[in-house]
């Protein structure tokens, strides 16, 4: 049994989301998560006060669709089909974290001192949330696409803008990393 609880290896995974890509562009559809938090603002009503929310929602159930199939395969998988929620990270990094304060470091895939209920508690966690989720709005909006919409769409497209955005989003990311997050923790 726990053979078969091993995640699935590259060339399986690789494969599967490349159909999915080509049965969404042969559809006409472009993939990215991002375009579902419009979706979800304007059902709620947000294009009566914004005019970027007027779209027509119901054209955009199929990615609804989608991010539900991203959530309900997540937890199936993190639920039933893992042996244990362990993260396989180097003992190097988990070193480093729990000189950050993380000891839950390499035990789960969510560190409890950074994503626990409690922690919403804590002012300085708030003030990072809210400054975290505007600028990923922000550079989602103004990048014209999400992380998965630019590298997984995007890229397979050969679009120049996209190849830009996934260099942008990884030189951020090692930026924040390296530079801003050890003084935040």
């Amino acid at each position: 049994m726990e053979q078969l609880l091993q995640p699935w290896p590259w060339y399986v995974g690789g494969p599967l989301i490349a159909l999915v890509l080509l049965l969404l562009l042969l559809g006409g559809k472009t993939f990215g998560m991002s375009a579902n938090l419009r979706t979800l603002c304007t059902i709620c009503g947000a294009d009566k006060t914004a005019a970027f929310f007027k779209i027509n929602w119901k054209d955009q159930n199929w990615n609804l669709m989608v991010a539900l199939g991203a959530l309900i395969g997540g937890f199936i998988a993190a639920n039933w089909l893992s042996i244990d929620s362990a993260v396989a990270i180097s003992s190097q990094t988990i070193e480093k974290l729990q000189q950050l304060g993380i000891q839950s470091a390499g035990m789960a895939y969510l560190p409890s001192e950074i994503f626990a209920l409690k922690q919403l508690r804590d002012p300085k966690t708030l003030a990072l949330l809210v400054v975290g989720g505007f600028f990923v709005g922000f550079g989602t909006r103004y990048a014209g696409g999400c992380t998965s919409g630019h590298a997984i769409t995007g890229l397979s497209n050969l679009q120049l803008a996209s190849f830009i955005a996934v260099i942008g989003f990884f030189i951020g990311g090692l930026f924040v990393n390296h530079l801003i997050l050890p003084y935040l923790l």
